[in-house]
């Protein structure tokens, strides 16, 4: 009986610290993160600076937004003085506003609303802050249309917002019309962007059926599935654990697992089109960011099981980490903007996206979640 009691011990130990070791060290995970961050606050020192790509865009669009949700989630676990003055200088010389002023219903122009709420928190004493991007979501809210989310990335761009309004005010107005626009999007616009079969999303009514990809399947773009899975884990972050549709985020963030899980790579990247990887197939990094993201933040949260989903995340973090990231810190891999497959190709270790910024945003919050589960 001895001898079988000692060697349930020994498998458990060693089970134990199998799985220890598939864990990046802290440090390691730490130094990557820090690495690609650092080089792009040094390639873009003056945070001020629009960029141009075809036309002049001001900084504090949706591209740069991303970043600093990156920035921000770093900063919560290595708080770096630059880091939180870089992000300070930025929205001060937006004077705290959006790109199409406070009227506007474009979810990409509530984005940088996230920050401005994130640093707020940090400087309760400036309320000038939030005060434009809490009037761009009060207009939302006292205002009865809920279809302005017509694209996914949108979720991710605005939703935490309101989320984040509502924790802070502690009125369930933020929450309500927060679920009224994803329901929306959810289940009414374009006939419903999510299926709920297969537990991911079209990017928009462009790509619902009868579109079909090159081998006949639906097209699900990798980018665009991972906005939505961030978005969720970002607003179940925020929200109470009595909020009304609490479950019905924590459904759909399941299921998206569920399905994630199914159609990754086998080098630990997903493609662009999750269900074609004929179609432009090949690593991409801020698809595989934002699912490492989700998914690392699940397995904390004991949403997902730990033993199914953390060898999942640490192959995606190391190809992230040890393929994608440069030496000198650029991040390979990463598709330009657009909406599908085949926007921002070529794809490929080399290539600069025509916006370095999200990118690097996805990958912060990537390394910041997974850096917590050690």
């Amino acid at each position: 009986m001895k001898k079988v009691f000692m060697l349930l011990l020994v498998t458990v130990m060693a089970t134990t610290a199998g799985l220890a070791q598939q864990l990046p060290d802290r440090r390691e995970i730490l130094r990557k993160t820090v690495l690609a961050n650092d080089y792009f606050m040094k390639k873009y020192a003056d945070c001020t600076q629009p960029s141009f790509v075809g036309r002049f865009r001001p900084s504090n669009i949706w591209t740069r937004g991303v970043y600093y949700e990156g920035l921000m989630a770093l900063y919560a676990i290595y708080p770096r003085e630059d880091y939180h003055a870089y992000a300070c200088r930025w929205g001060e010389f937006h004077k705290w506003e959006m790109r199409n002023g406070n009227t506007t219903r474009n979810a990409d122009d509530h984005c940088c609303g996230q920050t401005y709420i994130d640093l707020y928190r940090i400087c309760p004493s400036s309320p000038e802050m939030i005060r434009n991007i809490k009037a761009a979501m009060d207009m939302l809210v006292n205002t009865p249309q809920v279809d302005d989310w017509t694209w996914i990335d949108a979720i991710q761009m605005a939703m935490p917002v309101l989320a984040k309004l509502g924790t802070m005010t502690g009125d369930g107005k933020y929450y309500d019309k927060m679920w009224e626009m994803y329901a929306h999007t959810r289940n009414t616009q374009g006939g419903g962007l999510f299926n709920v079969k297969d537990g991911l999303w079209w990017r928009d009514a462009d790509f619902c059926p009868p579109y079909k990809e090159p081998n006949g399947e639906d097209c699900y773009w990798s980018r665009g599935n991972g906005w939505v899975y961030a978005a969720l884990a970002r607003v179940l972050d925020e929200i109470p654990a009595n909020e009304k549709h609490r479950a019905d985020y924590i459904a759909d963030f399941l299921a998206m697992s569920k399905a994630l899980a199914k159609c990754r790579r086998d080098d630990g990247f997903w493609n662009v089109s999750l269900h074609d990887p004929t179609n432009f197939g090949g690593q991409e990094s801020s698809g595989t960011a934002l699912f490492v993201y989700g998914m690392a933040w699940g397995i904390r949260q004991g949403l997902l099981d730990r033993k199914e989903y953390l060898p999942i995340v640490v192959k995606a973090w190391n190809a992230l980490a040890n393929d994608a990231l440069h030496p000198n810190g650029f991040l390979g891999y990463v598709q330009g903007t657009g909406k599908e497959p085949k926007d921002g190709q070529p794809v490929t270790y080399t290539s600069t996206p025509n916006f370095e910024d999200y990118g690097v945003g996805c990958f912060l919050l990537a390394g910041s979640e997974i850096y917590k589960l050690n």
